[in-house]
């Protein structure tokens, strides 16, 4: 039980929103979850849990019921579309105890949160749109008051309207589907497959579990699933759909044969959600009485698959903090500010240098990458940082915070 009852206001029902709202009340504050949608749902197609995230599922309770309806994962491999030589591969189980990815659709994650949350106390507000908050109160976009409140945690996301960030915008995005695993397929469910032309292509397959929430009965065509992904320009997308599903079948299939039963079951481009991506960091992710969590904090490409990560560790590192200060909520930000700040900075500052390799117009970087970079990365030493560097623990994601 919390030393003291706080009143606190967790601002959207994301990855990160969701698991702050868990641990806090599991923790014994009072807890407030506003959501602007009337339904709350998730946003977005798979992902993977590296096992630094996975420690906080278990942490809250959610682990066993995602990791139910997820597929595990134990390798990263990419090849070139035009030498069809290997270019990229990571391992999780080496060195150490085994280790994996947990490669899972969004619903499923966000199920598995939520239940923790409402099973803690947590009390949902859905159709609350939240546009500023200040001294403890929390105003939505139609005028509406909420408070006050001893601590406001922002989890709005890339679009927070409580977060100062101003990130960059990167050149490239890409296309997200979820699509049924083949059956006509040689490709091994453990692993995220990826084939890339230079830099300005990329296609990617990772095998998933269900599709839906876990309280649902799977469907026998939806237990086995997998996110399908594109790299494209962003000013390119309007020009993809007009062009339509077949011309991109065609490349995609030209590029990567073993793609094709995947791409085939995409008949519409309103099956495929561009996602665009920035980069940025609030120098300071916290104001009077508010913390800022997950990508209303911080942003990235999704080079290193660690977005959800990242925000499942500021979730818990702020129950943490508020935990070992004992009611002092200025302690409190200072130790979640000191306990995240070194891990966020090195994961921003390497996906800032990757990002180009795999997703540019840059003919060098990718001979870079190919020639130089894989042949180091296949010595033994490396391979041990490329691993932990995946799983996310390649420096301290809490530091002292446990």
């Amino acid at each position: 039980m919390a030393s003291q009852r706080l009143q606190i206001a967790v601002a959207g029902a994301g990855i990160g929103g969701l698991a702050a709202a868990a641990g806090l009340a599991q923790a014994g504050h009072r807890v407030v979850l506003f959501d602007r949608f009337k339904t709350p749902a998730p946003l977005g197609a798979g992902l993977v849990i590296q096992p630094v995230g996975q420690a906080v599922l278990s942490r809250l309770g959610a682990f066993e019921a995602a990791v139910g309806g997820a597929n595990r994962i134990w390798r990263l491999l990419g090849h070139s579309a035009e030498a069809g030589r290997r270019v990229l591969d990571v391992t999780y189980d080496a060195p150490g105890a085994p280790r994996f990815g947990m490669a899972l659709h969004r619903s499923v994650l966000f199920d598995s949160l939520l239940v923790c949350a409402q099973e803690a106390g947590a009390v949902l507000m859905p159709g609350h749109e939240v546009a500023s908050a200040m001294y403890g109160w929390v105003e939505m976009r139609d005028g509406r008051r909420e408070g006050p409140f001893d601590l406001i945690v922002d989890a709005c996301g890339a679009g927070s309207p409580l977060s100062a960030l101003r990130a960059r915008p990167l050149g490239y995005g890409a296309l997200w589907g979820t699509v049924r695993w083949p059956e006509d397929t040689d490709l091994e469910r453990g692993e995220l497959r990826q084939v890339y032309r230079h830099a300005s292509r990329m296609i990617g397959v990772l095998p998933l579990g269900r599709q839906g929430a876990v309280t649902t009965t799977p469907r026998r065509d939806d237990s086995k699933t997998a996110a399908i992904f594109w790299s494209l320009r962003n000013d390119e997308y309007a020009r993809w759909s007009e062009a339509g599903v077949a011309a991109w079948q065609d490349e995609a299939s030209a590029l990567w044969p073993g793609f094709a039963p995947f791409a085939d079951q995409i008949t519409a481009p309103e099956q495929m959600v561009m996602a665009r991506y920035s980069h940025g960091t609030l120098r300071q992710p916290h104001g009077r009485g508010i913390v800022h969590i997950g990508d209303a904090a911080h942003r990235a490409s999704p080079q290193l698959g660690q977005g959800a990560n990242m925000a499942l560790l500021d979730a818990w590192a702020l129950v943490c903090a508020l935990r070992d200060a004992a009611g002092d909520m200025d302690h409190a930000i200072r130790l979640l500010s000191a306990a995240r700040r070194r891990h966020v900075a090195a994961y921003q500052w390497i996906s800032r240098v990757l990002t180009p390799l795999y997703q540019s117009d840059s003919p060098a970087l990718p001979k870079l990458r190919d020639r130089v970079l894989f042949p180091i990365s296949q010595i033994p030493a490396a391979q041990e940082l490329l691993t932990r560097l995946v799983c996310g623990d390649l420096l301290p994601p809490l530091r002292h915070l446990e």
